[in-house]
């Protein structure tokens, strides 16, 4: 992300103010946080001054450090560091940020960027010739199943073709940007295919059978047994002794130490020459190993006592 600094001194107001209806505002969300945590308040309230305004002056960013009795410097890193606040003036009528991620790339989203190019300026944070409208490349706008698309301000439109964003610019430019419906400019309904529903097509009859089933439940919830307790309801159905519902746990009765004392075993004692035989199960029979480290008098010393080894 390149450096992102604010307007020039000669575009920026001389002082920023909250309109009456949103100082009420400001006010409530201030109070939505929790004692010595109401700077946490500074996003909602750049984006409602940029609402206001258009974009976030430098008058703006301290008016908000004020009130939230911040530093003037922690409310630019916040200003400076969201691409969606906007920090040089855009048009008065529509801002125009055209997505040009993979999937609108895909399906012309460059084209829809010419439109811009030839209607609105040849680069982007540039107003018209009268101040109106303005644009620019932006990241995913979350609507990919319906792309290409572009948002002005909080509005998207999308599945657009440029004849299509060409009429909507001159819209607003004309100062009619109320008449354009947003969403879908294909016909389509929010994602569902252009044809109609390609599954659940006659949701009438699936909603009539969830809804006939849900009424016969409730009626005979009052008056039926559960099948099962519920001490049992979670308990899986297996082959395994640990699911018998004849067996009953815990049990009732007490453990005696004796008993468990009487039932151990005790360990085998040590042998290393029993340790160094073959397994039956694996060799057919059990015979000693030949090994040079078995130190048991069964086993046979692998040289003569007295003698170098060669």
């Amino acid at each position: 992300m390149s450096v992102r600094r604010l307007a020039e001194a000669s575009v920026q107001p001389a002082s920023f103010a909250f309109s009456e209806e949103n100082v009420a505002w400001a006010q409530h969300t201030i109070r939505k946080y929790p004692e010595g945590r109401q700077q946490s308040a500074v996003i909602p309230l750049l984006m409602r001054a940029q609402e206001q305004d258009g974009w976030v002056t430098k008058s703006a960013i301290e008016h908000v450090a004020d009130m939230l009795d911040m530093p003037y410097i922690r409310v630019l890193e916040v200003a400076t560091f969201y691409t969606q606040f906007q920090l040089k003036p855009v048009g008065t009528r529509a801002h125009v940020q055209v997505c040009g991620t993979t999937p609108c790339q895909l399906r012309g989203s460059e084209a829809l960027m010419d439109v811009c190019r030839s209607k609105i300026h040849h680069d982007q944070f540039h107003t018209n010739a009268d101040g109106t409208l303005s644009w620019e490349e932006v990241e995913c706008l979350g609507a990919c199943v319906n792309a290409p698309m572009v948002m002005v301000f909080k509005d998207t439109y999308e599945d657009l073709t440029p004849e299509r964003l060409a009429e909507i610019i001159d819209l607003f430019e004309a100062g009619k940007g109320d008449q354009v419906t947003p969403g879908p400019q294909n016909g389509r309904f929010f994602a569902a295919p252009i044809s109609g529903f390609t599954s659940l097509s006659d949701e009438t009859n699936v909603l009539k059978e969830t809804r006939d089933r849900q009424a016969k439940a409730a009626a005979g919830a009052g008056s039926a047994e559960p099948e099962v307790a519920p001490s049992n309801a979670g308990r899986p159905k297996t082959d395994a002794a640990e699911t018998n519902p004849a067996i009953k746990s815990p049990s009732e009765a007490k453990a005696v130490p004796a008993a468990e004392t009487a039932a151990s075993v005790d360990a085998p004692k040590e042998s290393k020459h029993e340790a160094n035989k073959t397994s039956a199960a694996v060799e057919g029979e059990a015979r000693q190993r030949k090994s040079p480290d078995t130190s048991d008098a069964e086993a046979k010393p692998s040289r003569k006592p007295g003698k170098k080894p060669v």
